[in-house]
């Protein structure tokens, strides 16, 4: 599992960048994403230490930071989503219609995203964790 954290953790930051650079570089929180992707990154080397309790130790502190960046992500998502709905309604207009700055699209597209990675994440080292115990290996 630490090298599906450390595939996770690289999406995270090229989506970190990418919400960074597609906001004019003027933005610096979009580069959370990137944040929780270092996060990992550092804790997902550690995981894949010889030591079995070093391992599950890093890993249960992975799932915990996406759990968190999962639940923040998701909060923001739909926070946001709803703003955009109401200013689209309050102007008499559908949401495409609206004349949005691309930067609005980028920061809602990057927090979905961030929520998105982190889910799956979440639910593979969940079934990870599940099938080693079924396994007993632990």
């Amino acid at each position: 599992m630490a090298k599906v954290t450390l595939i996770f953790a690289a999406l995270l930051i090229v989506l970190g960048l990418v919400g960074f650079l597609g906001t004019g570089s003027a933005h610096y929180t979009a580069l959370i994403p990137a944040g929780f992707g270092l996060i990992l990154g550092i804790f997902g080397i550690l995981a894949r230490s010889p030591d079995e309790g070093r391992r599950k130790l890093f890993m249960h502190v992975n799932v915990t930071v996406a759990l968190i960046g999962f639940l923040g992500g998701a909060f923001l998502t739909v926070k946001n989503g709803l703003q955009l709905m109401a200013a689209a309604k309050e102007s008499g207009m559908d949401l495409q219609d609206m004349d949005l700055p691309m930067n609005v699209w980028f920061a809602f597209g990057s927090k979905a995203a961030l929520a998105v990675l982190l889910l799956i994440y979440v639910v593979l080292c969940v079934r990870s964790f599940i099938a080693a115990r079924r396994s007993g290996k632990v």
